[in-house]
């Protein structure tokens, strides 16, 4: 049974969750695999970025519980196995004085404190793990001159170099075009094929996702599907429609091309963010 356990990064049961009496979550009960890539989606004010608010032990549950790595949360206390880049990172300080290599190298402070320097071998990580997303050759270059997209990818690192097993992503596409979006995507999918880190995407962007993730999870309020991205492949728009209450019809996004679709559904089109 305990190994059993061992095999969930996150196991969410029964939760519920309340702002000011207005139920924001109810009965959520959630097991994410080890090694899976899962795109959290759903409408704004679904409650998505709620229950990664939960996750991370930013919010505490009205009801039920949750484990991380088989620990319960109220006991849980190797928070550097977690990785999180926020939707608020893409509103990062352009004019702020540094590099890649120092954006990347804030994410070790956590382990080697504030004041020490870093180390031959730390050094060596950040440039490992700058290469991992693909910034090698802007390693010098100031956050500021990069477009959105690649200082999404830099944020990235950041939460990666610390090796954590877990790394959760809040709407990290927001801002950035289509083709980087692809191309972040595919990203994310390598680096979960090749290192079987844990992922969970929220994203609006549920048409091109499902092309890259394992797994599904859709959510308003209730959870109304979680499976394998196959599954929800073969019946996403009714799943969608019974989600957001009205037809749905997803567009596909064809990856071979250079010239995604930028017209997207209106539902998932919008951008304000979650609760």
């Amino acid at each position: 049974m305990a190994n059993e356990k061992r095999s969930f990064a996150v196991e969410v049961t029964n939760v519920s969750f309340a702002y000011d009496q207005q139920n924001v979550l109810e009965d959520i009960q959630m097991n994410i695999s080890k090694g899976s890539f899962l795109g959290l989606v759903g409408p704004n004010g679904s409650g998505k970025s709620t229950l990664i608010k939960l996750m991370l032990g930013l919010l505490k549950p009205d009801s039920g519980e949750i484990k991380l790595f088989g620990t319960d949360i109220k006991h849980f206390e190797q928070w550097n196995k977690i990785g999180f880049v926020s939707q608020k990172a893409n509103s990062f300080n352009s004019g702020f004085p540094a590099t890649v290599f120092e954006v990347v190298s804030m994410g070790l402070y956590g382990k080697v404190g504030l004041l020490r320097f870093l180390s031959k071998k730390d050094k060596q990580k950040v440039k490992e793990t700058i290469a991992q997303v693909g910034m090698s050759e802007y390693e010098k270059t100031n956050i500021g001159n990069l477009s959105g997209g690649q200082q999404q990818r830099v944020f990235i690192a950041r939460a990666l170099v610390s090796s954590p097993d877990l790394l959760i992503l809040d709407e990290p596409t927001v801002g950035v075009d289509q083709q980087s979006v692809a191309n972040f995507y595919y990203m994310l999918e390598k680096l979960n094929r090749e290192s079987g880190i844990t992922l969970i995407l929220v994203t609006h962007d549920v048409g091109a996702m499902t092309d890259y993730v394992t797994d599904v999870a859709c959510l308003n309020k209730c959870l109304h599907f979680h499976g394998g991205s196959g599954d929800f492949a073969e019946n996403k728009d009714s799943m969608m429609s019974k989600m957001y209450g009205h037809d749905v019809h997803l567009l596909e996004h064809n990856h071979d091309h250079h010239d995604h679709d930028h017209s997207h559904d209106h539902d998932h089109a919008g951008r304000s963010a979650d609760d």
